[in-house]
């Protein structure tokens, strides 16, 4: 197989089992090497037979940022259960066949080392379960005491009525373009936090799938999603956006 790498990805994650972890993200740094065949890509000239460097990047970025990981172990599995996962129905990439996951925490024990984990799993490793919903299809791609990983996949003209949350905490990530977000479009890329109590609203006027990366805290509780009458909140999406 051949070998795609991301290096030296750089984010503030909260990861840790003390305390004062559980309150302050810190500096995690990544490295990520993903093995594929990239012969279909270098025939037809097209991501879709390989990986977008700044998608990817993005995503795994949100994951870090949105969970709230208890150890490094949690964290770089979560990592590969995603990226082994099959391709979301709205999302161009090709399936990987294996990852290895580099994680390091360069400042919890600054002037004496710098703890690291590094994972390999293949495709094999990754478990997902599909839920109908009226909208479509939910993906859950890994679940922890902590947080929940689920992808929102939106059929042609479906729509997530709006709602909220009064206990989760919810992050989401656009994955593909065409989606409406508070009635408005949204570019692929843009991210969301919601929170507690702020009511939001999706729609896909598209005719094919659309895909959404979800990440609830604590995990999906069914009795929270709660549907409401009324204006959409106003919450800025986080800066960004990819092509």
């Amino acid at each position: 197989m051949d070998l795609i790498e991301l290096r030296d990805i750089e984010v503030n994650c909260v990861v840790g089992l003390y305390p004062t972890e559980r309150q302050v993200p810190q500096p995690l740094r990544l490295d990520v090497a993903m093995s594929l065949d990239t012969e279909p890509a270098a025939r037809r000239e097209s991501l879709g037979a390989s990986v977008d460097y700044a998608s990817i990047a993005t995503q795994l970025r949100f994951l870090l940022q949105s969970c709230r990981f208890r150890m490094l172990e949690t964290a770089a599995h979560a990592l590969a259960c995603y990226l082994l996962a099959p391709p979301a129905p709205g999302e161009k990439r090709a399936q990987l066949e294996r990852v290895r996951i580099r994680l390091e925490k360069p400042k919890v024990l600054e002037g004496i080392a710098i703890p690291s984990l590094t994972i390999e799993r293949d495709k094999g490793f990754a478990t997902m379960l599909r839920e109908d919903k009226p909208f479509g299809i939910v993906e859950i791609i890994h679940e922890t005491r902590d947080a929940g990983i689920y992808r929102l996949n939106l059929t042609p003209g479906a729509s997530i009525p709006l709602h909220v949350h009064h206990v989760m905490q919810e992050s989401e990530l656009v994955l593909s373009e065409g989606l409406w977000c508070q009635g408005k479009p949204v570019l692929k890329g843009t991210a969301h936090r919601w929170p507690k109590n702020a009511a939001h609203s999706y729609h896909n006027p598209t005719d094919r799938m659309q895909s959404i990366l979800c990440v609830d805290s604590p995990r999906f509780i069914e009795g929270d999603e709660i549907a409401v009458q009324g204006e959409p909140a106003e919450v800025q999406p986080e800066a960004g956006g990819f092509q």
